[in-house]
This record gives structure tokens, C-alpha cells and sequence, in this order.
């Protein structure tokens, strides 16, 4: 005759006390809820509500031990409400007391009154009051990922020999729970990084203002690395660094400015080495006044090719968490693909100058060839029939026509010059700057845009300010060749012109008689254009052209001078 079955809860085995197999089905549930998903901080959560639950504790706790091991880097708890977190204020940091004790010696601890202990001192104001604490270490491949501590059983009793044993093997289902969160949330790291460094290889390639793809490489490094700020600095021509670029959510007057090469961050970056910052408002290398605003710190060169293009700053608010070391590596593999892109970009730049200027030669040629020896013919033509002509009139008239011959040879001849004149070879002032931008223009246009200088352009405007103006000209000529379609240009530098403010200041007016800007059409450039002018004090702004009825784009930038 077979046994009847058991109805009653199962026999304990003989390693297990009949309270703990009690509740073993409590732990399978717990140890389900922790590997339930992948994302790290609320895997931190939730292994504190099930290890709550499991004891019976009213607070719980985990604190994510840093890559030093010194200290804590994240916090997660349960039991203590929002308003009283916010009361409390900042989350342990493990420097001392008791939970820096269980860093420096991770060893299960288990108390009865948690303030008679000497490695305790005290908790903070607005800290809920507890008596009973337990901390047990999680590791995580044979390393020490943290501590899961908990305090304050609800039924007031202390916290036994089974609660040690259920935490222990929670612990362990939670170091695999961790591990396969920190995979998944390195995966999608690297994932995220590698579109950023795409975006960046296709802004720089597309084509465009160079100002603006070096905006998306800033735009994209301080996204990609939880900074307050992306930052990108070039080698300045008189030594040190040029921000060139800045994105953070609030408008930067940083563009433009020039960082020492005397600064030791500086040297170290030139030299093709990246530079860790734990805080920058403490680092003495750090010597200028915008540095002091930021926490953690990292500053990469943008080299490839053993040739530093430039730097990458990224920097985060006071008080923000380190970089670790996997954001490190990230960090400077992308500063890496985006100085091979910056490389690329240059060449390819440097095919399309090439070929403008092989462009140029050819029509100075034929300008020279063709059009002047054909006028210089027709003027003899014109000379002879003069001459042979017996009426005053006709003879005047014959006289008058070839005299505007003459002027429009030399006319010619001095475009010529200009069309064979390399860059090197041009003065430096302003107005010859804004000169060669619009020669330079008028090859893709096919024709040479009308000009105006109000002012002494040459005396009255500073070195920063004329090299953004001449960036604003390039941005605003290559936009009207690429895409207003326009038959004609007028270009006006005004050195008289008055902000708003009062203050004396340059104006750069751009207009055209194209097609306008359409609805939902791109507007990087003009963006870009505003942001140049707000960082000197100025402002830039887009209204109707000098076409029928207003039509085309009329662009103004303005600084102070």
C-alpha cells in the first residue's frame, strides 16, 4: 500500500532550521524580484526592498564601493521616504563611521544597539532612528561590489542567526544580478558611444562649417558622458589653447577665450596626454576662473596619426560624481575617432580649397588670355576707326569708349591679382580678410559679391572679434552659394554701428535676393552664428532680403568692436 500524501508544510533538511525553511519560499521570491532587470541603479533598489522584506528590517540600504575601494561612488535604500532623504541631505560617502569600517574590513557585522558600537558615529540629522544593523559584503566576480546594510527590525527584536544566513545567499543572487546589469549597462554604453563618434565622423564630412561639426563634437561628448559641459579647444596661434566650441544648457561666454601656455594641463594635452581632474574647484593646475565652476574633470587630446589637433574637456557640476574607468576608455577612444574625422575633414577641406584655386588659376588665365587680349583688339579697332573718323562726334564718342576700355582692363588685371593671390600671401587687416572671403565666394556664386566698409575697419576692430566676424562672413557666403540660389550679394562691415546697450560695435550685414529660408529648414548655421555673437556681447539675428518684395535672406551679426 502506497503512503498517503503530505499535506503539511515540507520537513526541514537537516542543514536548515525549521524557521529558515520557513522561509525559504520568501527567499526564492526575493532572489526572483533581484534578477528581474538589467538596469544597474534599480537593480540596487530592488535588492534592498527584498532584503527589507526577507528580515523584516524597516531600512535597508546598499552602498556601491568605488574603483579606489576607499569609498562609496552610488547609494540606493528602501524604507526612508523622499522628503526625508531630501532632509537628510547628501548620501554617505563610507569616509568613516560604521560603514566605512565595513569597507576597509568587509565582514558580515551584526549589532543589537548600533549607536554602542565605537566604529559608530552617530547619524546625521533627520536620519530615522534605528538600534539593530546587519551589513553583509556583495561581491561581484570575487570582488567587493559594496555592502547591503540593514537596520531596524520591525517587530523590534534583533537580527538573528537565520537573517544572516537568508542575506548571505541574497547576496550572492545579488552579485550575479549586478554583474549582468553592469554587462548590460556597459554594452549599452559602448552602443551609445560609437553613434556619437558616427554622428561626429558625419558632421565633420558632411561638408559644412567647421564650427558647427566641432559644436556636435562638444554636443555629443557632454551627452555621452553626463557632463555639465562639452568643451573643445584648438591650438591658439599664439600659443596655448582657443575654446572654439562649448555646449552646455546655459549660453557660455568661454568661446573664443584663450587658455595659457603656461598652464600644465595645457603642456600635458599638447603632448598627446589626457588629464584626470577629481575636482577642478581644488586642483591647483587648473588657473583659470571658468575652471572653478566644475567637480570631476576630463581633458583628452584629440590626436591621431601621433599629431594633437586639438582637446576635449568634459567637465561635471561640483559635487558630481567621478568618471570611471570604463568612461575613461570610452572617452578617449571617441576623442580618438573624432580627431581621425577632424583629419579627414581637414584633407577633404583641403582638396576643395585646391581644386578652388585650381578653379581660380583657370579663369585667371583665360581672363588674361582671352578676355583682355579681346578687349585690348577691340581698343585698337576702336582707335583706328578714331582716327580715321572726320566727325567730331564720332570721334569723341569712339575716344570716350576706348578710355572705358582702358579702365576695364585694369579692372580686370586687378582681379586677376586678386584670383592668383594664395592666402599666405595676403596682408592681414580685417578688410583684406573680408576681401579674400568674398574672391573666395565668388567662384562658387558666379559672380563677386557687392561690398561697403562704414569705418576704419582695420583700427577699430579687435583681433577676437575680427576672427569671428570673418567666420560669420564664410558661414553666411557659404550658405547663400549652398542654398539661396541668389543672383546677387551685398556684404556691408560697419564700424560705427551702436548696440543696443550703447556700446560702440561692428555690424556684418549679409543680404541676398535668393529663395529665402524655408519653413523647417536647417538652422545649425544661423544658431552657430548667435552663438558666436552672445559670446562677445552681441547678438545675431535673419529678416527679408534685397530681392522683389523682399525676397531672399538679409543675415546681421554684431559684437562689440
Amino acid at each position: 500500500m502506497s503512503a498517503a500524501p503530505s499535506t503539511g508544510p515540507p520537513s526541514p533538511s537537516p542543514g536548515l532550521s525549521a524557521e529558515l525553511a520557513a522561509r525559504v519560499p520568501q527567499l526564492l521570491a526575493a532572489m526572483r524580484s533581484v534578477g528581474s532587470g538589467l538596469e544597474p541603479h534599480a537593480t540596487l533598489e530592488r535588492i534592498c526592498e527584498a532584503a527589507a522584506m526577507l528580515t523584516g528590517a524597516r531600512y535597508a540600504g546598499l552602498g556601491v564601493v568605488d574603483e579606489d575601494g576607499d569609498s562609496l561612488s552610488d547609494f540606493a535604500f528602501h524604507g526612508v521616504d523622499a522628503g526625508t532623504a531630501r532632509r537628510i541631505g547628501r548620501f554617505p560617502d563610507g569616509h568613516s563611521g560604521l560603514l566605512g569600517a565595513l569597507i576597509r574590513d568587509p565582514d558580515p557585522v551584526r549589532l543589537v544597539e548600533v549607536t554602542q558600537d565605537p566604529r559608530s558615529c552617530g547619524f546625521p540629522a533627520h536620519h530615522p532612528r534605528m538600534s539593530g544593523f546587519l551589513g553583509v559584503p556583495i561581491r561581484v566576480q570575487g570582488e567587493v561590489f559594496g555592502n547591503l546594510y540593514l537596520g531596524e527590525k520591525r517587530d523590534g527584536g534583533p537580527f538573528g542567526d537565520d537573517d544572516v544566513d537568508m542575506v548571505r545567499i541574497l547576496a550572492t543572487e545579488a552579485g550575479i544580478a549586478i554583474g549582468n546589469a553592469r554587462l548590460y549597462e556597459a554594452a549599452q554604453q559602448r552602443e551609445r558611444w560609437i553613434d556619437g563618434s558616427v554622428a561626429v565622423t558625419t558632421a565633420l564630412l558632411s561638408g559644412g562649417d567647421t564650427d558647427d561639426a566641432l559644436q556636435v563634437v562638444a554636443e555629443q561628448a557632454r551627452r555621452l558622458s553626463g557632463s555639465a559641459a562639452g568643451i573643445v579647444l584648438l591650438p591658439a596661434a599664439e600659443g596655448g589653447m582657443e575654446i572654439v566650441a562649448v555646449a552646455s544648457e546655459r549660453p557660455s561666454k568661454a568661446l573664443g577665450a584663450v587658455v595659457s601656455p603656461e598652464s600644465e594641463i595645457v603642456a600635458q594635452l599638447l603632448e598627446g596626454r589626457p588629464v584626470f581632474v577629481a575636482d577642478a574647484a581644488s586642483d591647483p593646475r587648473l588657473v583659470t576662473g571658468l575652471a572653478r565652476a566644475y567637480g570631476p574633470v576630463m581633458a583628452l587630446p584629440l590626436q591621431s596619426g601621433g599629431r594633437v589637433l586639438g582637446a576635449l574637456v568634459t567637465p561635471r557640476a561640483p559635487g558630481g560624481r567621478p568618471f570611471t574607468e570604463a568612461e575613461r576608455t570610452l572617452a578617449i577612444q571617441f576623442a580618438s575617432q573624432a580627431a581621425l574625422a577632424l583629419m579627414m575633414a581637414e584633407a577633404q577641406r583641403d582638396r576643395e580649397r585646391l581644386a578652388v584655386y585650381e578653379d581660380r588659376d583657370r579663369i585667371a588665365r583665360e581672363l588674361h588670355d582671352l578676355v583682355i587680349q579681346r578687349l585690348f583688339t577691340t581698343g585698337m579697332m576702336l582707335e583706328g576707326a578714331r582716327h580715321g573718323s572726320l566727325v567730331p562726334e564720332v570721334r569723341q564718342g569712339v575716344g570716350n569708349a576706348v578710355d572705358e576700355l582702358d579702365i576695364t582692363i585694369q579692372e580686370i588685371r586687378t582681379a586677376i591679382f586678386a584670383l592668383q593671390q594664395g592666402p599666405a600671401e595676403a596682408p592681414s587687416g580685417l578688410r583684406t580678410r573680408v576681401l579674400r572671403e568674398i574672391n573666395t565666394a565668388a567662384v562658387p556664386l558666379g559672380f563677386t559679391p557687392g561690398h561697403r566698409f562704414v569705418g576704419a575697419v582695420d583700427t577699430e576692430v579687435g583681433d577676437l572679434t575680427g576672427k569671428n566676424l570673418v567666420a560669420a562672413l564664410r558661414e553666411a557666403l557659404s550658405n547663400a552659394f549652398r542654398h539661396a540660389a541668389a543672383t546677387r550679394v551685398e556684404v556691408v562691415v560697419d564700424v560705427t554701428a551702436t548696440l543696443p546697450d550703447g556700446r560702440p560695435g561692428v555690424r556684418l550685414t549679409v543680404a541676398d535676393d535668393g529663395i529665402g529660408i524655408p519653413e523647417g529648414g536647417r538652422r545649425s548655421g544661423l544658431r552657430n552664428l548667435k552663438r558666436r555673437a552672445e559670446s562677445l556681447g552681441g547678438d545675431s539675428w535673419y529678416g527679408p532680403g534685397i530681392g522683389e518684395n523682399g525676397g531672399g535672406t538679409t543675415v546681421v551679426w554684431q559684437a562689440l568692436g
